[in-house]
């Protein structure tokens, strides 16, 4: 009789499955990390520009990450409350919650009130601006233990500047629409249009550099028409702009009799030459300028950096300009906020995607310990000095990012 309380014994297949190793189930790790953002409205004088339009902020928020923007904050971008509110963004009514995030984007360097809302070892990615920044500036962010980035630091794959090139070509063509106004009747000039059209000779236009700036002031001049000469003491900078623009235009070095000669005949005169040793220089002096046209047009550009115009002066988008041996002088150091939508867009394009990389690595020390060029931007990190430049300026300790990365502090 069978034993109704034996074991059945298992067949071959069934011991095979029993003697095999089982695979255990481990738990894994996500990399992404959702970001908490805040964006406070901008409080520096006509500052004008956002750091993310509603479009960049939607595509962050439907990635998982939070952003508080302050009230208003888009207003003078003409983007409203409602827009950012419908892209997922949270709209906050206090600048001290805005503050309560991880990381702070703002245009402006954070002013002295502002430093004192941010928290301990927050990130704030900014314009630093360090030649109009004291050591005190510098030692508020320390004793937070801050990680700071420079817009104006920052690079990309190739090894640009991408903040400062965009901002550059909005810029350079901006300063030539700006030329435009001033030389029409509607804000008292010659009553001459910028260009040419048949029948008349066109506008002369002298650009002071062969950068970025004076590249796309020199294209915008020469769409219009205008017969355009540039000045800048690098011949490698002249011999690309001419490969650029695709075409032989007046070029020179920086001779003071060319110059006063292009002078003499120039209807805008725009000063786009690169700062040297913290100032740029003066090429133009004040006799020069005695003996322009009355009712011509200097654009200096270069004035947040000292001017390239000895007669120049810093005035605002309030009052942009003013008259001198009959010459207009528009000496406004901010222009780009003067077309504050599209800047607000071009610093959106870089920033929205380098955001998305720090939450896809999983914070901003592990995107920093991958992208060796972003650490380029990093003039503090936890509070330590990491730029040569801010170091040697604020007279304070620096230590080599690449080493304390190494370090995984």
């Amino acid at each position: 009789m069978s034993n109704p309380g034996a074991t059945k014994p298992p067949v071959s297949g069934e011991v095979q499955s029993v003697l095999l190793p089982q695979e255990s189930m481990l738990e894994v790790e996500l990399k992404g990390k959702n970001l908490y953002i805040g964006i406070p409205k901008e409080t520096s004088f006509q500052e004008n520009r956002i750091a993310l339009v509603p479009e960049a902020v939607r595509l962050l928020t439907n990635n998982g990450h939070r952003i508080l923007i302050e009230a208003g904050a888009g207003n003078n971008s003409s983007f409203a409350d409602a827009d950012y509110s419908e892209s997922g963004a949270h709209i906050v009514y206090s600048t001290k919650e805005v503050y309560q995030a991880d990381l702070i984007l703002k245009v402006a360097p954070p002013s002295p009130e502002e430093q004192e809302l941010m928290q301990q070892k927050q990130t704030l990615i900014s314009i630093l601006q360090i030649a109009m920044q004291d050591r005190e500036f510098i030692n508020r962010l320390t004793s937070k233990k801050i990680t700071a980035l420079a817009y104006e630091y920052i690079r990309d794959n190739s090894g640009a500047l991408p903040v400062i090139q965009t901002l550059s070509e909005i810029v350079g063509s901006t300063s030539i629409l700006v030329a435009a106004e001033y030389l029409s009747n509607t804000f008292s000039g010659r009553g001459e249009i910028l260009g040419g059209i048949t029948g008349i000779p066109p506008t002369e236009i002298v650009v002071f550099g062969a950068g970025v700036v004076g590249e796309y002031a020199a294209r915008a001049a020469m769409g219009l028409g205008a017969r355009v000469k540039v000045f800048d003491d690098s011949l490698y900078k002249l011999r690309r702009l001419q490969q650029n623009l695709g075409t032989r235009i007046y070029t020179s070095t920086l001779n003071p009799s060319h110059i006063r000669k292009a002078l003499l005949s120039a209807d805008v005169v725009i000063g786009a030459l690169a700062a040297r040793n913290g100032r740029t220089p003066i090429v133009v002096t004040e006799e020069m300028v005695s003996q322009m046209k009355n009712g011509s047009v200097i654009i200096d550009v270069s004035i947040d950096q000292g001017g390239c115009f000895e007669t120049s002066e810093v005035t605002s988008h309030t009052n942009p300009v003013f008259r001198k041996y009959g010459v207009i002088h528009y000496c406004v150091p901010n222009i780009a906020s003067r077309v504050s939508r599209t800047a607000s867009y071009a610093l959106s394009n870089i920033f929205s995607p380098i955001l998305l990389s720090i939450g896809e690595e999983g914070g901003l020390d592990e995107m920093l310990w991958k992208e060796k060029h972003i650490r380029s931007g990093v003039y503090m990190y936890k509070g330590i000095i990491t730029n040569k430049i801010v170091s040697d300026v604020c007279r304070l300790p620096f230590r080599d990012l690449n080493l304390l990365m190494a370090s995984r502090l």
